[in-house]
């Protein structure tokens, strides 16, 4: 994620979904008729999401922490809490919503959630901890099953240099070569969850990859009425081309 204050796109979002590779799912669109307003990805197992994006321009995204992969009895999907989050109209609203959801209804995770003039991350890191709320600085944040920019996880203390080091996308010229080249990175450096993207002989592995870039309040009410733009591959993202996920049919974004 970079966070950019006063920038025509002040919000870049860059993801890799990794999951079993035999578990159902359905690339972003609007699957939820009591959720008209709500463009995401769809769990077809459980019925939630890891990505989305509302109308009102907010953005939500999930991750297990570490040891916690997959459902556990008597455990609801982590997937539910992106569509709470969506219900909102604010990201700061609806991070402070999920701050005081029942912790021990699901297993530990990192939400992150965004708009055009805030940005949150949650955590529950244990399956005992209570949920901490911390606003993500201005500037470059990479998050995996590890905290913020904890360079102890060797994914972030391979990439997260190389993100500082790369040049931004250019959403208004379409260019976001940069990212897609990290986010498709498939060389292992030690164990295959150091790459951005892998596959292990299990078959759990990167099973898509988003592109998000949210507008400011000038660009979206402006005369030009820019919106979000939101880059999706339905697989390894070095092997399969990103496209645009159609979020058109909903009201101006950026309400705020």
């Amino acid at each position: 994620m970079l966070r950019r204050p006063g920038h025509a796109w002040p919000l870049l979002l860059g993801a890799n979904r990794d999951e079993m590779g035999n578990r159902p799912w359905k690339p972003p669109a609007r699957h939820w008729p009591d959720r008209a307003d709500v463009v995401a990805g769809l769990d077809e197992l459980a019925g939630g999401t890891w990505m989305g994006l509302n109308d009102n321009g907010v953005t939500a995204c999930i991750l297990n922490r570490y040891g916690s992969l997959g459902p556990a009895p008597g455990k609801r999907s982590r997937g539910e809490l992106v569509l709470d989050a969506l219900d909102h109209s604010d990201a700061q609203d609806a991070a402070r919503f999920l701050k005081d959801i029942d912790p021990g209804a699901y297993r530990p995770f990192n939400m992150l959630i965004a708009d055009n003039r805030d940005a949150w991350w949650l955590a529950m890191k244990t399956d005992t901890s209570d949920i901490t709320l911390e606003p993500i600085p201005e500037g470059l944040s990479m998050f995996t099953a590890h905290d913020r920019n904890d360079t102890s996880d060797a994914r972030i203390g391979t990439y997260l240099p190389l993100f500082q080091k790369a040049l931004p996308p250019d959403p208004d010229a379409g260019d976001w070569a940069s990212w897609q080249a990290l986010f498709g990175a498939n060389t292992a450096t030690g164990e295959p969850y150091t790459a951005m993207s892998f596959k292990t002989d299990s078959g759990f592995g990167t099973s898509s990859s988003s592109l998000l870039a949210l507008p400011s309040i000038e660009a979206a009410h402006g005369e030009s009425k820019i919106r979000p733009i939101w880059l999706f591959a339905p697989g390894r993202p070095e092997s399969v081309p990103f496209a645009p996920v159609d979020i058109s049919g909903g009201t101006r974004p950026g309400l705020h």
